[in-house]
């Protein structure tokens, strides 16, 4: 009987051991998975959100306060800076358009850059058409329908809203020297 005995009690703290070591190991494996957690989804966020961020293409940029003070049939030049954002580098860059109305109310606005190679086009009151000095392109104002000169196709025209009086224009950049209108 002391044999037995005894063996019953080596058998229980043994088995108490076991069971604590088996706690420990899954209140271990538990700590460790939250840490994981909770370093690992801010540090995710914090690398993928610049790779995932939208660029600012997307957004209306505000060309004219009051459609009140845009000559009727005048095209007028409307320059700004767009911050756009690529992965971790952000980066400003000028941009354009020309905007023009014949009643008022309904607006056109074109891309500042020349369809053939970038260039930026002007205004020609004279012939009262759009002039590339680059390469001796030229637009017609009503429709951006090329009159002569190398460009593969008509001006790129961009969405224009008014709210509140105010002129919008959604800005994007196209392909150049090309025929298709291609964003870029």
């Amino acid at each position: 009987m002391s044999d037995s005995t005894h063996s019953e009690s080596q058998s229980a703290p043994s088995e108490a051991l076991t069971a604590r070591r088996r706690f420990l190991r899954l209140v271990s494996g538990v700590s460790a998975a939250l840490g994981a957690v909770l370093v690992g989804v801010p540090l995710t966020r914090s690398i993928a959100t610049p790779v995932l961020a939208k660029s600012p293409k997307d957004n209306w940029i505000k060309v004219a306060d009051d459609i009140a003070l845009l000559d009727i049939g005048v095209p007028i030049r409307r320059d700004f800076t767009i911050t756009m954002q690529d992965a971790w580098v952000e980066s400003r860059a000028m941009n354009g358009v020309w905007l023009y109305t014949e009643d008022g109310e309904k607006f056109k606005a074109y891309n500042a850059h020349c369809t053939h190679l970038g260039c930026g086009y002007v205004y020609d009151p004279t012939e009262k058409i759009f002039f590339c000095p680059c390469h001796r392109g030229q637009f017609e104002i009503k429709t951006g329908k090329v009159l002569g000169g190398p460009p593969p196709r008509r001006l790129d025209e961009l969405e224009v809203e008014v709210r509140d009086s105010a002129v919008y224009v959604k800005y994007k950049d196209f392909r150049l020297g090309v025929e298709a209108r291609i964003e870029a």
